[in-house]
């Protein structure tokens, strides 16, 4: 049983999740980081005030604290922007100048020219009209 287990933890799978899962924490402190010290102020020398905590309503003598969920929205948002534009944005167009010097992979299915399906490149016959196709 040992074995196993040592076998498990030996997994590439195991191991990059754990790496992913130690990155991730580090990631995310950098990210709230620069919303909170960068982004924030700016934003609020801009609008005037960054704290929406004390906004509330009251309603039959129940208060409603919508100042916290406007907070925690803004956050959300500021934090999902700045991963958008300096994390995938970038990633993405690097992905894809790496993906431009590739060659298209080979077409692995075409389309019968009866039925209009679509069928293995190597079929002599079509599995829907039972067209014999030319090679």
């Amino acid at each position: 049983m040992l074995k196993e287990f040592r076998d498990f933890l030996m997994r590439g799978s195991v191991i990059d999740l754990a790496v992913a899962v130690v990155i991730g924490a580090a990631f995310t402190a950098v990210v709230n980081s620069m919303v909170a010290d960068l982004i924030t102020p700016l934003i609020s020398a801009i609008f005037g005030s960054q704290d929406f905590s004390s906004l509330h309503f009251t309603i039959n003598g129940s208060q409603f604290n919508y100042g916290n969920f406007l907070n925690a929205l803004f956050s959300f948002v500021t934090v999902a922007l700045v991963i958008f534009f300096l994390v995938v944005k970038p990633m993405n167009m690097m992905i894809a100048r790496r993906r431009a010097g590739e060659a298209p992979a080979d077409p692995t299915t075409k389309i019968c020219p009866e039925c209009l399906s679509e069928i293995p490149v190597a079929a002599r016959r079509c599995a829907f009209c039972t067209t014999v196709l030319e090679k």
